[in-house]
């Protein structure tokens, strides 16, 4: 049997903010968009996934909606700028160390968010993660987002579907490993917590907390400071 799987949530999991939440506050901020109509919009939605009744899909023809058009040269310098004013500060050293702690060993790791993979990408490579899956904007052939989205979201019992197609793509399958670990702070996530061997609530919400508690698994906090 292949030896380990380790897969880790991204928002509030590996970063202590919300990177798609975060990526809407920053082109706001550059004035890429409409400050009131986007920033009240974005505010809408970020309540709901709070709350746990965000439809994935229509967030997601919204956030990659206003991004339609613009040529890749220009989404990708602001992605650098985003890169560099919003998630390198926020990348903290005990979420480094846990990643790395992984990789050292060996053990096939992935990132697996609902969060799209224009914004999630550069992030995964900042903290040295090959594999990652995430919700796929449709592209035109130089690049150019049509504000579309490939496939089915990553989310909720969707990260299943998405994990389990990835691992085929390598020859594998859940049950092929000998321990698999996934790290999420959401109960949005309880689906594929539950698919693994240990499971792992890191910096989980309440509802994620009582049920981690109530089903013996390992809670792990790693922004105390």
């Amino acid at each position: 049997m292949t030896e380990t799987l380790a897969l880790f949530d991204l928002d509030n999991t590996l970063l202590p903010i919300d990177s798609d939440y975060e990526w809407g506050q920053f082109i706001v901020r550059i004035g890429a968009v409409d400050k009131d109509t986007y920033e009240a919009k974005n505010k809408m939605f970020f309540e709901q996934y709070i709350a746990g009744t965000l439809d994935a899909a229509e967030y997601l023809a919204f956030a990659l909606g206003e991004l339609k058009g613009i040529p890749r040269a220009k989404l990708d310098a602001w992605h650098q700028q985003f890169m560099a004013e919003v998630i390198i500060p926020n990348i903290k050293p005990a979420a480094v160390n846990l990643v790395k702690s992984h990789l050292d060993k060996g053990h096939l790791t992935a990132i697996v968010t609902a969060t799209n993979r224009f914004v999630t990408a550069p992030i995964a490579k900042a903290f040295g993660v090959k594999h990652l899956i995430a919700a796929i904007p449709e592209e035109t052939p130089d690049g150019m987002l049509t504000g579309g989205l490939v496939g089915t979201p990553t989310s909720g019992k969707g990260k299943i579907e998405h994990t389990e197609k990835w691992l085929a793509s390598l020859g594998l399958s859940f049950e092929q490993f000998t321990n698999s670990y996934f790290y999420s702070d959401s109960d949005r996530d309880i689906p594929l917590l539950s698919k693994v061997k240990h499971p792992v609530a890191a910096n989980p919400n309440e509802r994620l907390k009582a049920y981690a508690l109530a089903n013996g698994w390992d809670l792990l906090y790693l922004f105390d400071d």
